[in-house]
């Protein structure tokens, strides 16, 4: 059962949207709080380059069918889902959480969590860290010109303009942490329980900024809970359908059982601490707490089977 209860982390984040109900940022202190989670953001996507290890993403290419595939379901299977979704049933969420969905969609694979089910299912851990790596890397990329292309099929129109503010506060960070790695890595291993805690209190930071704006803007006047448990059950069918294809897709492939547990949760994951960043660029004012509502509700939710098949699976494996 305690696997099944809300991950900590997730009971912060959602603290924090409550005290950005209750006590949202305006005016000067709204300013300061962006800024600060910017400046946070940069430094997190350089710490995200300092600690990749370069033969991670060289590994990706003596698996290439196992990391092929992966990718090929992030952000081929994922993106075609939601927007199958979204045109089939337009009338079940309002435009702006629908948008929010397929950036949902269009992230990349998480990689602590992918690392830590693999592990505990027994699966391919150097796979999983490969995946997850080479998923990172190209999601800074290939997740804003997804979605500016599943919005713009959909009709909701979302602008490529943000896409430098992705080039200069996350890729170039993150580039410039990488070349750096040789002098930093040692360093940031070193002090990895601090950079996590950075990590997090950068995401937190976002949030509380996120929101803030939302709140202002009205999003719970928008929002009923009956549309919250929508967003859900498109959540959970999602995350369910992706779970079952990638089982399938991988037995029809004649990959190991290790391999299908890789492709399992890399391809099944979604990356809370690359998306928050990367709304914050995409998204303006208010629009940017409605995108993060799916990604919230659909990360509590991964967690939870994620703990819930990991453990399954190690268990039969043994």
């Amino acid at each position: 059962m305690r696997k099944l209860l809300p991950d900590p982390f997730i009971v912060l984040l959602l603290a924090t949207v409550v005290a950005a109900s209750l006590l949202p940022a305006r005016g000067a202190t709204a300013t300061l709080f962006s800024n600060i989670s910017t400046a946070g953001v940069v430094f997190l996507f350089f710490l995200h380059g300092v600690r990749l290890p370069r033969e991670n993403l060289m590994a990706a290419l003596a698996h290439w069918r196992l990391h092929g595939v992966v990718l090929a379901v992030t952000y081929g299977v994922f993106p075609l889902a939601g927007l199958a979704v979204a045109t089939a049933f337009p009338s079940l969420l309002p435009a702006p959480l629908w948008v929010g969905l397929l950036f949902l969609c269009a992230l990349p694979s998480t990689v602590q969590s992918s690392i830590a089910f693999t592990s505990m299912a027994k699966g391919n851990i150097a796979g999983t860290v490969a995946s997850a790596a080479a998923s990172n890397l190209l999601g800074i990329v290939l997740t804003p010109l997804l979605l500016g292309l599943l919005a713009h099929v959909q009709g909701s129109g979302i602008s490529f303009a943000g896409i430098w503010k992705i080039v200069l506060q996350l890729f170039v960070p993150f580039v410039s942490g990488h070349l750096l790695r040789p002098w930093l890595g040692g360093w940031a291993k070193r002090q990895n329980a601090i950079l996590a805690n950075i990590d997090r209190g950068t995401i937190v930071l976002s949030i509380y900024s996120a929101f803030s704006l939302a709140v202002i803007g009205g999003i719970w006047h928008t929002v009923p809970i009956s549309t919250l448990l929508v967003l859900a059950v498109l959540c959970a069918a999602l995350l369910t359908g992706v779970l079952l294809l990638t089982h399938r897709l991988g037995q029809a492939l004649g990959f190991v059982p290790a391999d299908i547990t890789t492709l399992q949760f890399c391809g099944s994951l979604k990356s809370l601490v690359s998306g928050v960043p990367m709304a914050r660029v995409l998204f303006t004012g208010p629009e940017i707490g409605m995108a993060l509502l799916p990604l919230m509700i659909y990360h509590q939710m991964q967690l939870m089977s994620g703990a819930w098949l990991a453990k399954r699976r190690g268990e039969h494996s043994t």
